[in-house]
C-alpha cells in the first residue's frame, strides 16, 4: 500500500519526518470534539454555580422579599444565617449543579458547535467580516436548547429557597411541585427563563469574544504564558459577565417571583408576568443587582478560565475561531 506522505528522497530523512507528524496530537473533529466542548461547559458552568450558592440563595432572597432583605448582600448574608443557621445558604445547591451541568453542556457546547455550522454555510472570510452576528446567533440558538433543560431545575431550585421547608431536596421537591400543581409547573418560568438567559448568554458571548479579542490585538496570544492566557480569560469573562447580569436582571426578578407560588386557578403564565412586571416597576426590577453583578460577573470570569483549561486537558483544539 503506497504512503500519502510525498517522499524526500532520503529514507532517514523520510522516518524522522514520519516520526514528528505521529507526534503530533491529532486534532479532534465531529462528535469526539464537541463532546469535549460539552463537557467543559458542563463542569465549568455546575462547578461555578454551586460555588455560588450563597450568594444565589440571599439574592432570591432579596428578589422575593425586599421588606425583610432590605440590608443588602452582605446584610442579607447575616440575616439568613441568624434566622436560619449557616447550611441555609446552601439550599437548593443539588438543583443548582444538576440544573447547570445540563445547561452548560448544552450551551457552551452548542455554542461551538452553532459557530462552526455558521462558518461552514457562510465561509470563513463572510463568517470572520460579519463575526458579532455570529457570535449573537450561535450563542442565542444553543441557550433555547440549553434552557429547556434548565427549567425544571430552575423552578425546583427557586421554590426551595423561596419555602425552605417545602421539600427536602431536588427530588422531593420536584416530585411535589409536579404532583400538587402538574408538570406545567415546572415549565411556568420558561418564558421568563428565555427572556432572561438568552440575552445574557449573547451578551456574554460576545462581550468575551470582543474584549478577548482586543487583548490579543496587544499580547501575542502564542508567546503568552499558560497563566498569562488564563488572566485574559479571567478579565474577558469579567467584563462579559457584568454586561450579562445588568441586560438581564429584569427577566432574573421576575423569574424568582413567579416560581415563588402557584398561579391562582385559571391564571394563565402571561396574565401572571404581565401582573408581575406591573407591580415590580423599573426599579422594583432591578432589585438585588448588587449582588448579582458581584455573582454573575464572579462566576462568567470563573466559568471562561475554567473551560480554557479544560479544553486544553482535554484536547479539544479543534475549533475554528474567527477572530481578526
Amino acid at each position: 500500500m503506497a504512503s500519502d506522505a510525498k517522499s524526500t528522497g532520503s529514507t532517514k530523512l523520510d522516518a524522522v519526518v514520519q516520526n514528528v507528524k505521529a507526534a503530533e496530537p491529532q486534532k479532534l473533529s465531529g462528535l469526539a470534539l464537541y463532546s469535549r466542548f460539552a463537557l467543559a461547559g458542563a463542569i465549568c458552568c455546575s462547578v461555578t454555580h454551586g460555588a455560588l450558592t450563597p450568594v444565589d440563595v440571599v439574592k432570591t432572597r432579596i428578589q422575593l422579599d425586599p421588606a425583610t432583605y432590605n440590608r443588602g448582600m452582605i446584610g442579607g448574608f447575616r440575616q439568613v444565617v441568624q434566622n436560619e443557621g449557616a447550611g441555609a445558604l446552601l439550599t437548593g445547591a443539588g438543583p443548582t449543579f444538576a440544573g447547570y451541568f445540563l445547561q452548560g453542556a448544552l450551551k457552551f457546547g452548542g455554542y461551538e458547535f452553532f459557530k462552526q455550522q455558521a462558518i461552514n454555510q457562510l465561509g470563513y472570510e463572510t463568517a470572520s467580516n460579519n463575526r458579532t452576528a455570529v457570535y449573537l446567533a450561535s450563542s442565542g440558538m444553543a441557550e433555547f436548547f440549553a434552557d429547556i433543560a434548565l427549567c425544571p431545575l430552575e423552578a425546583t431550585r427557586i421554590r426551595l429557597v423561596s419555602e425552605p421547608t417545602f421539600a427536602k431536596g431536588l427530588i422531593d421537591g420536584m416530585g411535589k411541585m409536579i404532583k400538587t400543581e402538574g408538570l406545567g409547573a415546572m415549565y411556568a418560568g420558561f418564558g421568563p427563563i428565555l427572556f432572561k438567559q438568552i440575552p445574557y448568554t449573547m451578551a456574554k458571548f460576545v462581550v468575551f469574544e470582543k474584549v478577548s479579542e482586543a487583548a490579543f490585538k496587544t499580547l501575542d496570544k502564542n508567546s503568552l504564558s499558560p497563566s498569562a492566557q488564563t488572566g485574559v480569560n479571567l478579565g474577558s469573562g469579567l467584563m462579559a459577565g457584568f454586561a450579562a447580569a445588568l441586560i438581564s436582571q429584569p427577566a432574573d426578578t421576575m423569574l424568582s417571583k413567579i416560581n415563588k407560588t402557584k398561579g391562582l386557578p385559571g391564571e394563565g403564565t402571561a396574565s401572571r408576568l404581565i401582573k408581575i412586571a406591573k407591580d415590580l416597576g423599573i426599579k422594583g426590577s432591578f432589585t438585588g443587582v448588587g449582588a448579582r453583578l458581584v455573582m454573575v460577573g464572579t462566576l462568567t470570569a470563573g466559568q471562561f478560565a475554567i473551560y480554557g483549561e479544560i479544553k486544553k486537558a482535554l484536547g479539544a483544539t479543534g475549533g475554528v475561531e474567527i477572530a481578526k
